[in-house]
């Protein structure tokens, strides 16, 4: 059964990398979190690495932008690795055609449809109505706030002509400041339930956790997975996926599930341990908020 801390600082001597999920755990979507940050400085000034692990649909370069407009400093990561990274470079390789019906925010999004220099022969998409498409490309709703109901019509169509969805986030919901909001996680999943087929690369799908090694690696680091905990709010996307790859966790309780946990600055014990055993989850550790 999980442990519950008071800060990282008890147990951060026993890994030498992070990943860190962002929404919940270091901002807010409007701002950062100051213990969460000053946490990670101090990680990092005792000589940890910290990977920022994202369900982002942005290319890292996007996120880092993002962060900077939420005050969240460079000095509190090395690198970031972003369910969209991985999941761009799949569409670049055809996983759901040439011609995309494109679900999200385009100002928003845009980044997603750059180019990769990294890949040879990549295909040239082309977004297109969904009437015309070969398959769906969601980086997120196009109404964040209307229930992903609302796109049943256009997703049973997109299933009899045996379109593929690729999921750029699998986050079902996010907190933007006191508003939740839908994410394509609740699309991707509506889609599946209807019987179409959904492609997943973002958390706790094992594409973007070998992303992360691979920007380890990129920093000339060899890291085993033993000493490496996986930080995050969401029991679905972050506990989930570090369980598969068999990554010790922190669970940060006073995000996504405050209410269930009852977390004002620590979670009610038992309230915790009822919310995650309904869940069937089991994180290493939790703790109230990054700190």
């Amino acid at each position: 059964m999980t442990q519950i801390i008071n800060t990282l600082s008890e147990i951060s001597d026993r890994y030498d990398a992070l990943f860190v999920d962002l929404w919940g755990c270091m901002h807010n979507g409007i701002q950062g979190f100051p213990s969460a940050i000053k946490a990670m400085q101090e990680y990092r000034e005792r000589g940890g690495i910290v990977v920022l692990l994202t369900n982002s649909p942005k290319p890292r370069a996007g996120v880092a932008v993002q962060l900077e407009e939420f005050g969240v400093p460079k000095d509190t990561y090395d690198t970031i690795a972003t369910s969209g990274d991985s999941a761009r470079s799949a569409m670049l390789r055809g996983a759901v055609g040439q011609k995309v019906y494109f679900m999200g925010d385009w100002q928003r999004d845009e980044g997603f449809f750059e180019p990769l220099s990294l890949l040879e022969n990549p295909v040239n998409i082309e977004r297109v109505p969904l009437a015309q498409a070969d398959g769906i490309v969601c980086c997120g709703p196009n109404d964040p706030l209307a229930h992903p109901d609302t796109n049943r019509a256009d997703f049973l169509y997109a299933k009899t002509k045996g379109m593929k969805l690729l999921c750029a986030n699998p986050d079902i919901e996010v907190d933007r400041g006191e508003v939740r909001e839908w994410c394509a996680g609740a699309l991707a999943k509506l889609y599946a339930e209807m019987g179409g087929e959904s492609l997943y690369f973002g958390k706790p799908h094992p594409p973007i956790y070998d992303l992360a090694r691979r920007r380890l690696q990129s920093l000339e680091l060899d890291i085993p997975d033993r000493r490496i905990l996986a930080i995050g709010d969401g029991v679905l996307t972050d506990i989930k996926g570090a369980m598969g790859e068999d990554i010790d966790s922190l669970f940060i309780s006073g995000g996504l599930a405050a209410s269930e946990t009852k977390t004002s600055v620590q979670p009610d014990e038992t309230s915790l341990r009822a919310y995650l055993k309904k869940e069937k989850s089991n994180p290493t550790f939790t703790i109230g908020h990054l700190r």
